[in-house]
C-alpha cells in the first residue's frame, strides 16, 4: 500500500510507479520572518525540490548546515507536510536519528521488542525476531545489556535493529554516525552496508561528511544553501566494497567538496 503525503499532487507517471520515494516540486515554507522580494513572509527551507529514489537505492544527501536536509527527511517520513508539491513513499518509512534514543530502563532486546510490540507482534514471535535482528547487527550476545552498558556504536546498532523491526520499506538516516569517533564510524559503515545488502532496504542518508557519502552512496545529492534546492547529483561509480581512504572515494569526495564550497561561497555573497 502506498503512503502519500500530498498537496494537490497528480498521480505518478507510469514510468515512475516503481519509485521508492518521489519528491515532486516540493517547497517548504515556515511562517514568520521578513518578506523577501516577491516571496511571501516566512522562512523558505526547501524550494522546488524534485527527486526520485529507486527501490533498494542508497542515496546520500549533503549540503551546508541549514540547507534543509533534515526538513526533507521529515517530509518523507510523514512527520511534516510540504507547503506545496507532493511526497510519495511506496510503503512505509522510518527515521533513525543521530542519537540512538534507546529507553534506558529496557535491555537492548527490550528496545527492539518494543517496536515489534507496537506493531502487534505476539510475545513469543517478537522475542525470536528481536534476537534475529540483534544477530543481524552483530549484537546477538548483547541482548540483555542495558544502553548504559553499551558503547556509542553498539547503541546505534541497537537503534538500527529497532528501526528494521518496524519493517519499513525506506530507512531514513539523519547523520546517524556524526557523534562517533572515526574508527567506530568506519566499522559501522561496513555494518550498515552489509545490512543494506542483506535486507534490500531503500536508504536515504543525511551526512555532513562528504567522504562518508562517497563511501556509502549509490548517488550523492548536493543541496544548495537555504533555500534548499538540488544543486547537483553525483553518480558513485565505484565498485563495492569501498574503503573511505581509497583514492577513488577521495577523488569523488574532492569533486563534491569543491561543488559544496562553491555553494557556500555563493550563499555568502
Amino acid at each position: 500500500m502506498t503512503n502519500v503525503t500530498d498537496i494537490a499532487a497528480p498521480p505518478l507517471p507510469r514510468s515512475e510507479t516503481r519509485s521508492a520515494v518521489r519528491v515532486a516540486d516540493v517547497t517548504k515554507r515556515y511562517p514568520g520572518g521578513q518578506s523577501l522580494g516577491s516571496r511571501a513572509a516566512g522562512l523558505v527551507a526547501l524550494d522546488g525540490i524534485d527527486l526520485t529514489v529507486a527501490p533498494g537505492e542508497f542515496l546520500c544527501l549533503v549540503g551546508a548546515s541549514g540547507c534543509g536536509k533534515s526538513t526533507l527527511l521529515n517530509l518523507i517520513a510523514g512527520l511534516d507536510s510540504p507547503t506545496s508539491g507532493s511526497v510519495t513513499v511506496a510503503g512505509r518509512a522510518t527515521l533513525l536519528f543521530q542519537e540512538a534514543a534507546l529507553l534506558p530502563w529496557l535491555t537492548a532486546a527490550g528496545n527492539v521488542e518494543l517496536a515489534l510490540r507496537l506493531r502487534g507482534v505476539g510475545k513469543t514471535e517478537r522475542r525470536a525476531r528481536a534476537a534475529e535482528l540483534l544477530e543481524l547487527v552483530h549484537l546477538g550476545e548483547m541482548g540483555k545489556r542495558r544502553p548504559h552498558e553499551l558503547s556509542g556504536g553498539m547503541r546505534q546498532r541497537v537503534a538500527l535493529a529497532r528501526a528494521l523491526a518496524q519493517e519499513a520499506d525506506v530507512l531514513l538516516m539523519d547523520e546517524p554516525f556524526g557523534a562517533l569517533d572515526a574508527m567506530t564510524r568506519d566499522l559501522l559503515h561496513d555494518e550498515l552496508e552489509r545490512v543494506w545488502n542483506e535486507t534490500g532496504r531503500t536508504i536515504i542518508f543525511v551526512t555532513h561528511n562528504v567522504r562518508e557519502a562517497a563511501r556509502l552512496g549509490d548517488r550523492i545529492v548536493l543541496l544548495t544553501s537555504r533555500p534548499g534546492r538540488v544543486a547537483d547529483i553525483f553518480d558513485v561509480n565505484i565498485d563495492r566494497p569501498r574503503r573511505i581512504e581509497s583514492p577513488e572515494v577521495s577523488r569523488l569526495a574532492g569533486h563534491v567538496t569543491a561543488a559544496l564550497r562553491q555553494e557556500v561561497a555563493r550563499h555568502g555573497r
